[in-house]
């Protein structure tokens, strides 16, 4: 078939619709956040404060996984932020549902951990030894089944996991009873020089919110210029704990889309003139 002016303008319509069609589905979707079940009578009490905004004492001591002594500040280098989580080694219950949901979120991330971002495990208990931390860092980068992943299990002092829980916000208890500790279910994004950005609630995360929490944690630094413009399509609800489709966000987006659909157009029409005019003198000289 000829490539007539009509099959041009059918085609670059077709295009542009195609494109404000993607655009549209991609903010249209919403964020599939983790849900946080009934709170059982043991946690009653035992909450996660938001102390976003505050910062963590960089040079609290823990001892690593291979029973060295390190400061936190081991772990905010240069611009990775870090995804932090407070539990105990010998859980086997609460703190086992959370790391093994994580490893589930973390899957789902085409970013690998000690890439564009750390995961730092610390043991709220006391007890703990480095050669548990060991076991434990051994067998979730076996569950998480990434190669170059780093993932480091922290034990440390009572007075420096206080200062730690403190810091965060996150509060445990311990029972006499049973043994077991108390803690609400709780991942935490630190950015890379220390400061609290975000808390992710719940035994189960979705790799998306981890993704965004995580650009919160780094400002945006890291992800593609994709993940930065659909990121603006959401924000984060303090109530639920999650990623939630954001209005204002979907109308820049849409209002960049449209201003990048319409530049497209114009452009194309401004080539196919200029290609008019050029060929004219010569198609004349021909029919003279």
């Amino acid at each position: 078939m000829p490539n007539t002016p009509h099959n041009n303008h059918a085609a670059t319509g077709s295009f542009a619709s195609a494109m404000i069609l993607c655009i549209t589905a991609l903010c249209a979707v919403p964020a599939v956040g983790q849900r946080v079940g009934e709170v059982p009578e043991q946690m009653a009490g035992i909450v996660q404060d938001d102390n976003r905004g505050s910062s963590i004492d960089l040079d609290l001591e823990f001892i690593d996984e291979d029973g060295k002594t390190v400061t936190l500040r081991n772990y905010f280098t240069d611009d990775r932020p870090v995804l932090l989580t407070m539990n105990y080694y010998m859980c086997t219950m609460l703190c086992t549902e959370v790391l093994n949901g994580l490893v589930d979120g973390l899957r789902g991330l085409d970013w690998t951990p000690g890439e564009k971002f750390r995961v730092v495990t610390v043991s709220i208990d006391e007890r703990e030894t480095a050669s548990l931390a060991a076991k434990k860092k051994s067998a979730y980068l076996e569950a998480l089944s990434r190669d170059g992943a780093d993932w480091h299990f922290l034990t440390g002092s009572k007075a420096s996991i206080d200062a730690l829980s403190k810091a965060t916000g996150f509060a445990f208890r311990y029972d006499d009873e049973t043994d077991q500790f108390a803690h609400p279910p709780t991942i935490m994004f630190v950015s890379p020089n220390g400061i609290i950005t975000q808390y992710l609630m719940g035994k189960m995360f979705d790799p998306d919110s981890i993704r965004w929490a995580l650009m919160d944690a780094s400002e945006g630094t890291i992800g593609s210029t994709f993940e930065r413009l659909a990121w603006s399509c959401f924000h984060y609800d303090d109530k639920t704990g999650q990623y939630t489709p954001y209005a204002m966000g979907i109308m820049r987006l849409g209002g960049a889309a449209t201003v990048l659909v319409l530049s497209f157009l114009l452009t194309f029409w401004w080539l196919r003139e200029r290609q008019i005019r050029t060929a004219e003198p010569q198609l004349m000289e021909q029919l003279s």
